[in-house]
């Protein structure tokens, strides 16, 4: 039997020399005035060389070094996220060949007023978050929304993307159905309920402070002229939100936007044959070739340094730096600081919830720290720093739906900034308090 690898700090290089080249690239590009200047080394291929490196780090034989690779590509979450990858694309490409797109912002014009429009998408991103549970299918079928409100207005397009993955993923931090809610409350020990209306106490300034922001930025002098639209062409869209909120599987929501898109386009639009409609979803998949294959990547590449203890090695650090000091304060900035460096490192919000949960619940058993925060705060800083980074599966399906540089939306997705703010004044000042000990449902 093969010995355990010892945590070492060496495993953690090869994403490091991603960052380095993905974003030192980006920056030096941006430096000299070049257009798309994140665009001239794509991510999947700057990821190549991070892979070798860690390919040839790694302990055991290349093969099975190879095969660790390759398990974690094919790992249940990655694939998951590829599949409403491609379906976010489809999706997006056919409702705006059919016109769905404009029809949609159209009739969002005849009901809200401009300076409304910002705050308006968020609260719908965060009630169809909270329902569906994803912030993955939320911003699929939002962002062509937001895109279309943008270019009609004359908004901020970062500003309005922004909007869209902020209350997406404020919704996927509190919804009882989520992924990352149901690894906090069960690696705690702690009903849902009873995390949610904690993470509520908390997560609420910030969602009142981000409507307040939105609505001082968004106000516009633009008052776009009235435009008559085709009611049926909002339909697709209008289903896909009523699914939505009642909490279907954000698969089945997607593929039924897609028919019903193909469908509804047939019938208003006699041009639009079933041969289009085969290229628009096509078109929609191959939109999304570049995030699908990065995100595979990146998950094969988490799968070695988790082997070869990286993960083991920053979670002993950040551990021994809380057992340095004594209180509630230290045990909750350990347990918020694990789940965000992991978090860094693997680029999934659920995934690092799972491999910090035990290291988080014997911090919190050791500090007293309730176990329904230590589940809130699990949740809490691993959906800020999955909102913000810029090789997160949020960030790179808004930007490659909307055209944008991953780093040119992080700085507008205001509501993750107040939340993790929010989260550590709550860690200062101890609030909200908890008396009665939580109950497992």
């Amino acid at each position: 039997m093969q010995a355990p690898v010892q945590p070492r700090a060496s495993a953690l290089l090869p994403l490091l020399l991603f960052l380095l080249i993905f974003l030192g690239s980006g920056i030096y590009y941006s430096l000299t005035g070049t257009d798309f200047a994140f665009y001239q080394i794509k991510a999947p291929v700057a990821i190549l060389p991070a892979i070798i490196l860690g390919l040839l780090l790694a302990k055991p034989s290349y093969r099975d070094n190879l095969q660790t690779f390759i398990d974690g590509i094919g790992d249940r979450n990655i694939i998951t996220m590829a599949l409403v990858f491609l379906l976010a694309g489809a999706f997006s490409s056919v409702t705006k060949a059919i016109g769905g797109v404009d029809a949609t912002v159209n009739m969002g014009l005849s009901i809200l007023p401009p300076s409304l429009i910002l705050p308006g998408l968020f609260v719908i991103a965060v009630f169809i978050s909270t329902s569906m549970g994803t912030s993955m299918g939320t911003i699929g079928a939002l962002v062509p929304i937001a895109l279309g409100f943008a270019e009609v207005t004359g908004l901020s397009l970062p500003l309005a993307i922004g909007a869209v993955v902020g209350g997406a993923m404020a919704g996927d931090n509190l919804s009882i159905i989520s992924d990352t809610t149901i690894a906090a409350t069960r690696t705690q020990g702690v009903g849902m309920r009873d995390k949610f209306r904690l993470n509520l106490t908390i997560a609420l300034p910030a969602m009142l402070l981000t409507l307040v922001v939105l609505f001082l930025l968004g106000d516009t002098s633009v008052q776009p002229e009235p435009v008559e639209f085709n009611y049926r062409l909002v339909m697709p869209y209008l289903v896909v939100l009523i699914l939505a909120l009642f909490g279907l599987d954000v698969m089945i929501v997607l593929m039924t936007g897609i028919i019903l898109s193909g469908i509804t386009g047939m019938l208003v639009t006699p041009e639009y044959q079933l041969a289009t409609y085969g290229n628009d979803i096509y078109q929609g998949f191959a939109g999304m070739l570049e995030i699908m294959v990065l995100s595979m990547l990146i998950g094969g590449l988490s799968a070695i340094m988790k082997q070869e203890g990286g993960l083991d090695w920053l979670r002993e650090r950040i551990q021994a730096l809380a057992a340095h000091n004594a209180g509630r304060r230290s045990g909750e900035t350990g347990i918020a600081g694990l789940v965000a460096a992991t978090n860094l490192f693997v680029a999934n919000n659920t995934v690092a919830i799972i491999i910090s949960g035990s290291v988080a619940k014997d911090l919190a058993d050791h500090y007293n720290v309730d176990p329904r925060r230590s589940a809130s705060l699990l949740d809490i800083f691993s959906c800020v720093v999955q909102g913000l980074i810029p090789y997160g599966a949020q960030i790179l399906l808004a930007g490659s739906l909307a055209a944008l540089s991953p780093l040119a939306l992080i700085t507008q997705v205001h509501y993750c900034w107040l939340l993790g703010l929010m989260a550590a004044l709550a860690i200062v000042f101890g609030f909200p308090r908890v008396k009665a000990p939580a109950t497992s449902d």
